[in-house]
């Protein structure tokens, strides 16, 4: 099953079909190009070069493809995208109109014949593995025959045979061509899929954290905003409370007194720390930084403990600015080292003269070696021992924390379990 459909959202049960990779608009433009440079080649070689091969013909499979092209070009939206199959049948009818072309003029003696790569190329950037072996299949069956059955060119007096051999050769690099241009364009298209998907999820990561933000912002504007009106309150039910003599009115005078008091007490918690953290709102936006660490380790690693260490340079701890994309990525190492943390989690936070420093170490079963190397590219996802973690969140740390000027590595501890280093040169701090 190709990776692209089981990566296809969902709607309840039903799994939604995956929106199409090709605008027709591109294929209706690549092929005015091909047919423009057919027509050129066909005519140049005829006339120019006095080749006299089968001319009607050939400017016949040209016409057709003209025609059809400007059927696409009027019948259809060209802003739409074409789906796996119609865009397979699209590439197909482009192999099977350019064999047509080589067979009347030299099959695959013909140096143009390379050109049935592009098609394949093509499909091996855009579509499926399934319609790309299928596309590649289509252009070495027309190759072979072409090897086999072609009208001659009409070479000058005394003639030109190619030797079998040659033409063996000329399909073997044909061949060879398609599959390494097709799996190498496969692979490129693939990784470069994976990557905007990965920077799509970690765009949707850093605006839930915004949202988040916004939220306490407005919170504790609230907060505010209604200090004024239950202090009031407060006063007129404290007054009530002192008038009336005993009995039923005294006891509700005194409750809505309570009440106001508990709701002032909210508010006040409210004003004092939004949830979420962030610059707006947020009495404290540049912390100290082991105290955004205290924070962050508060809110992700709830099931192990969590030692802080400090080193500094000098009598002065660095600060950080509080903003979404350092709360959610040192938010992610920490919660990754809990989760796979046995006993303890020790965070070290350090400074020198150039650059500041966190160290996140547990004692868990480290990283696998095979994908040591690779931490940081999005979906690698083996821990030793687990295989369900460490796959896109880490992907999306080390891209936040790049953008403040970071830079994450990681290693295996001798004595057991991992280590997650982030440093920032001072200057990036600010």
């Amino acid at each position: 099953m190709d990776p692209r459909a089981a990566s296809a959202p969902r709607i309840g049960s039903r799994r939604v079909p995956p929106l199409g990779r090709v605008r027709l608009r591109t294929l209706v433009l690549v092929r005015w190009v091909a047919i423009a440079g057919q027509t050129a080649a066909v005519l140049y070689v005829h006339f120019g070069l006095g080749f006299a091969f089968q001319l009607l013909p050939t400017l016949g499979a040209i016409a057709i493809s003209a025609v059809l092209n400007a059927v696409l070009m009027f019948d259809r939206p060209q802003a739409g995208r074409l789906d796996d199959r119609a865009a397979g049948a699209v590439l197909a009818y482009d192999v099977m109109q350019l064999s047509s072309l080589l067979y009347f003029t030299g099959g695959l003696q013909n140096p143009f014949s390379v050109l049935l790569v592009a098609p394949v190329a093509v499909a091996a950037a855009s579509l499926s593995r399934a319609m790309t072996i299928a596309l590649g299949a289509l252009a070495l069956l027309f190759a072979t025959l072409l090897a086999f059955w072609h009208a001659p060119l009409p070479w000058a007096p005394p003639g030109l045979e190619l030797p079998l051999s040659f033409q063996v050769g000329v399909w073997i690099a044909v061949a060879t061509t398609i599959g390494f241009v097709a799996a190498y364009v496969a692979m490129l298209s693939a990784e470069a899929r994976q990557l905007s998907d990965a920077y799509s999820a970690a765009q949707a990561l850093l605006a839930r954290e915004q949202r988040m933000n916004a939220v306490g912002g407005l919170a504790a504007a609230a907060a505010h905003e209604l200090g004024t009106p239950l202090a009031t309150i407060a006063v007129v039910a404290k007054e009530i409370a002192r008038d009336v003599p005993e009995g039923d009115l005294k006891a509700d005078a005194e409750l809505l007194l309570a009440e106001t008091m508990r709701c002032r007490d909210i508010l006040a918690r409210l004003a004092a720390k939004p949830e979420g953290g962030g610059p707006e709102g947020d009495p404290f936006p540049r912390p100290a930084l082991s105290t955004l660490l205290k924070e962050i380790a508060g809110r992700y690693a709830r099931d192990v403990p969590v030692v802080h260490l400090a080193r500094f340079a000098g009598d002065t701890e660095p600060t950080i600015a509080r903003t979404p994309e350092t709360v959610q990525a040192l938010g992610t190492l920490v919660e990754n080292a809990a989760t796979f943390a046995r006993a303890r989690v020790d965070i070290l936070v350090f400074s020198d003269e150039e650059t500041v420093g966190i160290d996140i170490c547990d004692d868990g079963p480290g990283f696998s070696p095979e994908i040591l190397g690779r931490l940081g590219e999005p979906y690698v996802s083996t821990r030793v021992g687990d295989g369900e973690h460490m796959g896109l969140g880490i992907f999306i740390a080390n891209t936040l924390l790049s953008r403040t000027g970071g830079a994450v590595s990681w290693e295996n501890r001798r004595e057991g379990g991992a280590r997650v280093s982030v440093r920032w040169p001072k200057a990036a701090l600010g």
